[in-house]
């Protein structure tokens, strides 16, 4: 019985030997180990993909930029009061050049009197502007404020202020005012020779009254001239993008994905 047992022991113990040396002779040294997991969920996003100055690779999201620079962006509202008689009811036309009527939400449409034409004419436009110092100073278009009695700024979370203009340039169609306010948020100058056509930018502002309305979009081209600054010593070299802008957009930001100031909205080129 003894003996039995002893031969039926060395007999399994050849049996796994051989097994192991057929095995390792079959794989040799190129072999492998396969192991199979069961993973019920894999946490991701589809995302897209740039590359920054140093040529490295990251992540294309809009929205850390979005937050950073939307506070920064006011909306304003710029009303122009005067009296003139006419002799019979008529639309007059807006005192701004053509080209930037449509660039305005309502821009300054009337309300007069069927009775008595000796009435104030109150015209009121709207637009935006970006907070570029902490203490209430403000970059926006020329054609925004020009000839406004009265200007109404309105911050990103509804505080409103009255705001006196500091300075005016027709030749660049930029005018900087100010409000009476401290610890504001803003947002930093980049230089804009550096930008480059394909660059990812976002359109900032407050289009057709929408307040904090946030547009992504290229760098289409640069150094435009369109004519459409009317004064005499015009300076015209715009960058063109294709993110969406709307009338209630002008004076508002055009960022890089840093959250840097590119530009000032400024114009629509559309039928």
């Amino acid at each position: 019985m003894k003996r039995n047992l002893f031969y039926s022991g060395l007999v399994a113990a050849l049996v796994s030997v051989l097994v192991i040396g057929a095995y390792s002779f079959i794989l040799r040294d190129d072999a492998r180990t396969l192991r199979i997991e069961h993973v019920n969920s894999v946490p991701g996003q589809s995302v897209l993909y740039s590359m920054d100055d140093n040529g490295e690779v990251i992540p294309l999201d809009f929205t850390g930029v979005a937050e950073k620079v939307v506070a920064a962006v006011v909306h304003i509202k710029a009303t122009k009061t005067s009296t003139q008689r006419q002799d019979a009811p008529q639309a007059q036309q807006p005192s701004i050049p053509e080209p930037f009527r449509d660039f305005f939400n309502n821009p300054f449409f009337r309300f007069e009197s069927p009775r008595d034409y000796n009435m104030p004419d109150v015209r009121m436009g709207t637009g935006s502007g970006v907070i570029i110092e902490d203490n209430g100073y403000i970059v926006t278009n020329n054609h925004v404020v020009d000839g406004a009695d009265d200007l109404e700024v309105t911050l990103q979370d509804n505080r409103t202020y009255k705001a006196t203009v500091i300075g005016t340039d027709p030749t660049t169609d930029l005018a900087i005012i100010q409000i009476s306010e401290k610890n504001l948020p803003t947002i930093p100058f980049t230089k804009s020779d550096d930008v480059k056509v394909g660059q990812w930018v976002l359109a900032v502002g407050n289009p057709m009254g929408l307040n904090s309305t946030v547009t992504a979009g290229i760098v289409s081209a640069k150094g435009r001239n369109i004519n459409i600054l009317r004064d005499r010593f015009a300076v015209e070299s715009f960058i063109q993008t294709d993110a969406a802008i709307n009338p209630g957009n002008s004076g508002g930001a055009l960022v890089d994905l840093q959250g840097a100031l590119v530009g000032i909205n400024t114009a629509i080129a559309s039928p």
